[in-house]
């Protein structure tokens, strides 16, 4: 694993370790406080403060995970296209389009596989709903609603609150405003993604809008809406916020979450036929008790990454292309970069 700065990280350590087609070789960690923290943790894994050695020391290394800042990605593709080691990105690889394109080329001439790390395409909730959309059974689709809304990982993983860090660089969010490009937007490309697979079609047109931040000493937007219609018609509605209020430890753990969840993802997807309703994530057990003796969740749910990590490890060993690759995945960044030329101009953007 690389950087370990993500706040996907720690679900990783549990999968790296779990997972049978899986031998966790090493980690490199960006900082002494995040190898601290993965040293808590009591995994047996070599740990080191420099992504190089780690390569050098372990040739055996055929795969990362590339959880790191959003602005890194590129030099890290840089150094993995060059030993021919094969990368799980994150949500993000770039938003700087060009950037995206180096990328794009790296991971073509080096031959290395890159699968774009969008678990919900491996939640079994939203399979049944895509099944259930090819079988034709809510008719023609006419709209969907659909929310990522969470707590804000700021606190933990600072990168994602610093422009330069996460969105690459210190973009105003519109003329007159304090605030810049890279916060709750550039967390949550799910919806986005999510649209493109159940509708298969892509965006025809986006407007949004940023409302004011709920919280306030941050400098990135926390609260937004976007809506719009795909290419086939089908209108729809995102909020992909941090509208769930955390306490704002250094380390997520039980207690992160402020009642009444630490996340919602729902789908609400209208058809000729009718509409169905789902929550992706609702079956946790919620409780009063540790650590501060009020509302805490215990996640019960089915594990999206292991089918996601199996996936990976069938294309790397078959030579296979992912399902979620660089190629797919551009036309969500494309669409998300033009949310915030909307939030911008104030006006829908075409794409």
């Amino acid at each position: 694993m690389l950087s370990l700065t993500h706040g996907h990280t720690r679900k990783y350590y549990q999968t790296l370790n779990d997972n049978p087609k899986l031998e966790w070789v090493a980690v490199y960690a960006e900082t002494e406080t995040v190898k601290n923290n993965f040293l808590k943790w009591g995994y047996d894994i070599p740990c080191y403060m420099d992504e190089k050695e780690m390569f050098d020391k372990h040739p055996d290394i055929e795969a990362v995970v590339m959880a790191s800042a959003n602005y890194i990605h590129l030099r890290q593709f840089r150094e993995c296209a060059k030993r021919g080691i094969h990368v799980l990105s994150m949500k993000i690889p770039t938003f700087d389009m060009d950037e995206y394109a180096e990328i794009e080329e790296l991971v073509e001439k080096s031959g290395i596989v890159c699968h774009v790390e969008l678990e919900m395409h491996y939640n079994p909730v939203t399979t049944r709903l895509y099944e259930m959309i090819a079988r034709n059974e809510l008719g023609k689709i006419s709209a969907i609603n659909a929310t990522n809304i969470t707590l804000s990982p700021v606190w933990a993983f600072p990168w994602q609150g610093i422009p330069e860090q996460s969105y690459g660089k210190r973009v105003s969010l519109k003329p007159g405003d304090k605030r810049f490009r890279g916060g709750a937007l550039s967390d949550h490309p799910h919806v986005f993604d999510m649209i493109r697979w159940l509708t298969n079609s892509e965006f025809d047109y986006v407007y949004a809008e940023a409302g004011p931040n709920i919280r306030q000493d941050i400098e990135v937007e926390d609260i937004l809406l976007v809506n719009g219609k795909m290419k086939n018609g089908v209108s729809f509605l995102f909020d992909p916020s941090w509208s769930r209020l955390e306490e704002r430890l250094e380390v997520p753990a039980p207690g992160w979450e402020i009642f009444p969840k630490r996340m919602e993802v729902n789908l609400a997807i209208s058809g000729e036929n009718g509409v169905i309703l789902a929550d992706c994530f609702g079956p946790n057990v919620y409780h009063n008790g540790k650590p501060n003796d009020r509302y805490t969740v215990q996640y019960t749910y089915f594990d999206e990454w292991i089918g996601m990590m199996d996936e990976f490890v069938d294309c790397v060993r078959n030579k296979k292309m992912p399902k979620i690759n660089l190629k797919w995945h551009r036309k969500t960044i494309e669409a998300m970069n033009a949310c915030y030329e909307s939030i911008s101009s104030g006006k829908p953007v075409c794409l």
